[in-house]
């Protein structure tokens, strides 16, 4: 496919958009896909970055005078020029393309439904505002974000929503496994502090300023902030005062390898709260706009970080962060349950089944405490446990006791087969450890859905995100169905009752593997 991608950076919106878009482009590359990038020079832009990662930028249109929004809501401003003006500066650049990928809060509907019909293309939607659009795909990566909140405005599209689907690439998977074994923080605590790419409040020193005054012992910092900031200059010269505590680094581009050594995290919630989520790191956050307050929120809520407002730094920094020390282990856990880092994998499922002659119709999603009841109901079902392992009804309190049990593994994957049509449950999918990455399916449908190929699709969706693992599938003899089922998904039987699947060898974890080919 020829695809473009329309976003933008600048000291107003922040790199965030252009850099989680850039994973994406990564990853569609390798897949095959030709990929460009079609963004506007001002202020703060990443059009020469892109280019440097081997990408081609369509340059757009710039204003006859430039605008300062009014606030960090005013997303009018952060495009410069009308939508209009906008819409057809990229319709006269481009070539003929398949995929339109808009990741801007300056646009939305109007747009996307003239540029759309211009250059007849499907439109993929990156929007972490809940607005209504003229998509074939929408993508929201909020945290507790639930599909039916854009049903309401996009009725017919497929809606990708919450944390599972967030866009981070591939190696945060393998620094995850790596990162479960760090140790809890002591005489050592490492903190990596990244308030974004521009920090124009310069929160990073009012930080490091706070921490300075902690009396004997001071924690290990990693100051991650670009030469294009503001308050670049300070910082540095901050960091090189304090050498003996402080490392400072411009750029990295490998986020997960840097990340992953840190116990706590202080940043700001946009894009990197995934990141450190995935890693299992602790955060203070700090809201720099409007558009992260539902994140900050929703992870405070879960007990994933504590907020501390931009404005109260210096009173209220450091008992946060002392807090978060005292709660680490429970905070951790919570932050392995927000992101699980499969999510790039996810979409560019979805995105390459927009052309296939059998859409992609269900997601894998990481269960949670909202599941316990419905599994337990399916669990309870003479359908299911006609051929369980186990035939015995569990009883509610020792169901309840041992899923909130598997919920809280880092080892195991517990998953709820989705619809992507509906944004209901059809099934249950989990992969239980057995050795190092040998594990044990366990699959089932509620009744209702039976013979619809969902857990076709979701062993397929296996091979997606697992391919490095080897699975094993014990199904009854009696089970005949089942028993078709893992030999068409190509899984290998080793006795009556007993199949293997080896792992699927690729390059690496960014080719996806497509069942429908």
């Amino acid at each position: 496919m020829n695809i473009v991608i329309r976003t933008d950076a600048s000291i107003h919106i922040g790199s965030g958009h252009v850099m989680r878009c850039l994973g994406l482009a990564k990853a569609l590359r390798h897949n095959g896909h030709n990929v460009s990038f079609a963004s506007r020079r001002q202020q703060g832009d990443f059009v020469d970055f892109v280019r440097s990662e081997g990408f081609k930028v369509y340059e757009l249109i710039t204003p006859p005078e430039w605008r300062t929004p009014r606030n960090s809501a005013d997303y009018e401003a952060w495009l410069q020029v009308t939508w209009k003006e906008d819409a057809e500066s990229l319709i006269q650049a481009v070539d003929s393309i398949d995929l339109l990928i808009v990741d801007h809060y300056s646009l939305a509907f109007d747009w996307e439904v003239c540029v759309k019909e211009r250059l007849q293309c499907k439109v993929f939607a990156i929007d972490d505002l809940v607005r209504k659009h003229h998509a074939d795909l929408i993508l929201d990566q909020t945290f507790l974000r639930d599909a039916e909140e854009y049903r309401t405005l996009n009725p017919t599209t497929i809606i990708l929503a919450g944390s599972h689907f967030a866009l981070l690439k591939n190696n945060f998977i393998t620094f995850r496994k790596k990162a479960l074994n760090i140790e809890k923080p002591g005489v050592k605590t490492r903190v990596f502090l990244s308030m974004g790419g521009f920090d124009v409040p310069n929160a990073t020193l009012q930080i490091l300023q706070v921490l300075s005054k902690i009396s004997g012992k001071k924690p290990l910092v990693t100051v991650l902030l670009s030469a294009k900031a503001p308050n670049y200059q300070s910082v540095k010269a901050f960091s090189q005062k304090h050498l003996s505590w402080v490392t400072h680094i411009d750029f990295t581009d490998n986020m997960a390898e840097v990340m992953s050594f840190h116990h706590v995290a202080i940043g700001a919630p946009g894009g990197t709260a995934w990141e450190r989520a995935c890693l299992g790191i602790p955060s203070v956050i700090i809201t720099l706009a409007d558009n992260q307050k539902t994140i900050s929120a929703n992870l405070v809520k879960v007990g994933a970080a504590i907020d501390v407002d931009v404005a109260n730094i210096e009173s209220d920094f450091l008992p946060a962060y002392q807090a978060i020390i005292k709660k680490w282990s429970m905070m951790r856990a919570k932050n392995l349950s927000v992101c699980d880092g499969l999510g790039l994998l996810r979409i560019i499922q979805s995105i390459n089944s927009l052309w296939t002659n059998q859409p992609n119709r269900i997601t894998l999603r990481p269960a949670n405490n909202s599941d316990v009841r419905p599994v337990f109901d399916w669990q309870e079902l003479p359908e299911t446990r006609k051929y369980a392992l186990n035939p015995e009804i569990p009883e509610w309190k020792s169901h309840e006791k041992w899923m909130c049990s598997k919920l809280q593994s880092t080892y195991d994957y517990f998953y709820i087969i989705e619809s992507l049509l509906s944004n209901e449950r059809v099934g249950a999918l989990r992969l239980d450890l057995q050795a190092d990455s040998t594990y044990v399916i366990s699959i089932f449908i509620d009744p209702k859905n039976f013979g619809q190929g969902f857990a076709k699709d979701a062993l397929a969706y296996v091979d997606i995100m697992h391919p490095n693992a080897t699975i094993v599938a014990n199904v009854l003899e009696t089970n005949i169905a089942s028993q078709r089922l893992f030999t068409a998904a190509n899984y290998q039987r080793l006795k009556t009752d007993k199949f293997i699947r080896s792992p699927i060898y690729r390059e690496n974890h960014e080719t996806v593997y497509n069942h429908q080919q």
